[in-house]
C-alpha cells in the first residue's frame, strides 16, 4: 500500500526506520529491505545527509550516541554513516523493483532537492527540523505528501509548522502529524499518548506515532487509540555497532509487533454495536426463558415461587417476568418446563 493511498485504508502504514542502522554499509542497506518487507512494514526509511551540512565538526553528541564511541565527536560518527547518492538511488530502485516504498528523511535543502529529483512522493520530516523555516518552505512547495514528527515540539511549535507548510503549497489533508518523543529509548512515563489525541483535535489532521520506546506495546496502544502510521526503529541486529541499534526492533520484534497491529485493527471494526455472525449461534444457548421451577397444574397462579428462569431461550423472554406472574397456568408445567 502506497502512503498516498492509506488515508483512505482501514490499514496502519508501518514505516521500519532504518535511519542509519546501515552503518553506512550499501549492501546492508539492501538486507535491511528485504529483512523489513518479510517482517510485513509497508515503507522503509533512510536518512539522506552530509555531516558537514548538518552538524558543526565540535557538536557534542547525544547520550544515546556516547554508546558509539566516548572520544569521537558527533560529527565524526555522522560522516562515517552517510549513504552515497548514488547508493540511495540503487536503494530506491531496489524498493520499486520489490513493489515497496522507499522514504528518506532530508536534513538540508539539498537533500530535499535530491529526494525531490529521485522522484519520492512522500517527505518525512524528523523532529529535529520542524522549526526550520526555509526547509519546511521548500518541502511545502512540492504540494507532496508528508509527515511530520514532533519529538520535543509545542502545540504552537506544530501550528506553525503545518501553517508554513499550507502557505507554502501544501493543504492539510496531505500532512500526517506524528506524536514523538525525542529520548533513545523514550521512558514510559514520557510517552504522553494522550497528546497524539491532543493534535488531532487541535489541527483537524491524521495523526500517527513515531516511537522510541523500547517494545511493542507503545506503538499497538497508539493504533488503538487512532494512529493512521506507526514508525519505529528497525535493525537486523540489536548487537550491531552504531547509535540506534539498542533502541530498534530486530525483524523477529518488528514482525511480531506488524501482527499486532493488524490485529488490532480487525479488533477495531465497526463503531455499530450488534449481534455479529460469529456470536449469534450462542445466543440461543445463553439466553434466558421463564420456566417452572416446581410441578404447575393447570389454574394455578404464576408466583415468584413457581417460576425461576433459565438457559436456553426460545420460550417466554425473562423481560416479561412481571407481566407473567399472577397470571393463571392455562395447562399443567413440568419442573424446567418453559413457559
Amino acid at each position: 500500500m502506497a502512503i498516498e493511498n492509506y488515508q483512505h485504508s482501514e490499514k496502519v502504514f508501518i514505516i521500519a526506520e532504518a535511519g542509519v542502522n546501515h552503518n553506512g554499509s550499501f549492501s546492508m542497506g539492501f538486507q535491511l529491505i528485504d529483512a523489513a518487507m518479510d517482517a510485513g512494514a509497508d515503507a522503509i526509511k533512510f536518512q539522506t545527509f552530509k555531516a558537514e551540512r548538518l552538524v558543526t565538526r565540535d557538536a557534542r553528541k547525544a547520550e544515546y550516541q556516547r554508546s558509539c564511541s566516548e572520544n569521537e565527536s558527533q560529527f565524526d560518527m555522522l560522516r562515517q554513516l552517510e549513504l552515497k547518492e548514488s547508493d540511495q538511488f540503487k536503494l530506491l530502485e531496489h524498493c520499486r523493483a520489490k513493489g515497496f516504498q522507499f522514504l528518506s528523511s532530508p536534513f538540508d535543502l539539498k537533500a530535499i532537492d535530491f529526494l525531490n529529483k529521485l522522484g519520492i512522493t512522500t517527505f518525512k520530516i524528523p523532529s529535529g527540523e520542524i522549526n526550520n523555516l526555509p526547509y519546511l518552505r521548500k518541502i511545502g512547495s512540492f504540494n507532496k505528501e508528508i509527515i511530520l514528527s514532533t519529538g520535543m515540539s509545542t502545540l504552537a511549535e506544530i501550528e506553525e509548522a503545518i501553517d508554513i507548510l499550507n502557505t507554502a503549497g501544501t493543504p492539510k489533508n496531505k500532512i500526517t502529524v506524528l506524536h514523538c518523543n525525542s529520548a533513545y529509548p523514550s521512558p514510559i512515563e514520557d510517552v504522553n499518548l494522550r497528546a497524539m489525541l491532543s493534535i488531532r483535535n487541535a489541527f483537524n489532521v491524521k495523526i500517527g506515532y513515531s516511537d522510541h520506546t523500547i517494545g511493542i506495546e507503545i506503538s499497538i496502544a497508539a493504533v488503538a487509540m487512532g494512529a493512521k502510521i506507526i514508525e519505529k526503529h528497525f535493525t537486523l541486529n540489536n548487537d550491531l555497532p552504531g547509535p540506534d541499534h539498542k533502541v530498534s526492533l530486530n525483524p523477529h520484534a518488528f514482525k511480531k509487533m506488524v501482527t499486532s497491529i493488524r490485529n488490532v485493527e480487525r479488533a477495531l471494526g465497526s463503531a455499530h454495536k450488534k449481534p455479529t455472525p460469529s456470536e449469534l449461534k450462542n445466543k440461543p444457548l445463553v439466553r434466558k426463558s421463564i420456566v417452572a421451577s416446581k410441578e404447575i397444574k393447570k389454574g394455578e397462579v404464576f408466583t415468584e415461587d413457581n417460576l425461576t428462569v433459565k438457559r436456553p431461550s426460545g420460550g417466554v423472554s425473562p423481560l416479561l417476568w412481571d407481566t407473567i406472574i399472577g397470571k393463571i397456568a392455562r395447562k399443567d408445567y413440568k419442573i424446567d418446563q418453559q413457559i
